[in-house]
């Protein structure tokens, strides 16, 4: 186990050797997080969360009740993990012919800000983009770009939100551009087709 006392784990759960955890961090009940796994300031493990060997997570992360981090993905700084999400790490998995070890395991990158919302489904070897807001029961299938809120089955852009989490005003179509400013906090952007910036 991490020898940094600075963070809490409840002591139902299990923290294996040669893991990191930085100040702040708070792992509650029935956690399990295995060999070579990374794990920032300040984070939130809720009820029956796994983080698999040599998973890295950054400062800020909130990982909701009953989600599995498997290794191969990567959580940046601030993002969201809501109630039962789930993250795959192999594309095509069979139990007679097992794959095992990182040379198997497809990327995974959540990038910071990102929100996934309950239940909803990462597939292995998709980028998410920062402040990308996945709905509730989404399948994600492809990339998310920054900002861009997505939904269904799968996955498809239905809009674009704020860095603060509200939906902007904005045509959600792959080829339209235009501007919008957030009505809550006031923050500028500019879209063209599937890319959103901020606006200094």
């Amino acid at each position: 186990m991490a020898e940094n006392k600075d963070f809490f784990v409840h002591e139902s759960s299990y923290v294996d050797d040669n893991v990191t955890i930085g100040e702040g961090t708070k792992i509650w009940h029935f956690c399990h997080i295995q060999p070579g796994s990374q794990i920032g300031r300040k984070c939130s493990l809720g009820q029956n969360v796994n983080v698999a060997n040599n998973v890295k997570i950054g400062n800020f992360v909130k990982i909701q009740n009953n989600v599995s981090v498997y290794e191969g993905v990567e959580l940046e700084d601030y993002v969201f993990c809501g109630p039962s999400m789930v993250f795959t790490n192999i594309l095509n998995p069979r139990s007679e012919f097992p794959q095992r070890g990182a040379e198997f395991y497809i990327k995974t990158l959540v990038k910071k800000s990102a929100s996934l919302g309950a239940n909803s489904t990462i597939v292995c070897g998709t980028t998410i983009g920062k402040y990308a807001f996945v709905a509730a029961g989404a399948v994600v299938t492809r990339d998310v770009p920054d900002y861009a809120l997505v939904l269904g089955t799968p996955a498809r852009v239905a809009g674009w939100m704020c860095a603060c989490g509200t939906r902007l005003d904005l045509d959600n179509s792959s080829t339209s551009t235009g501007e919008a400013a957030c009505s809550k906090c006031h923050r500028k952007y500019q879209k063209n087709g599937l890319e959103l910036i901020e606006v200094k």
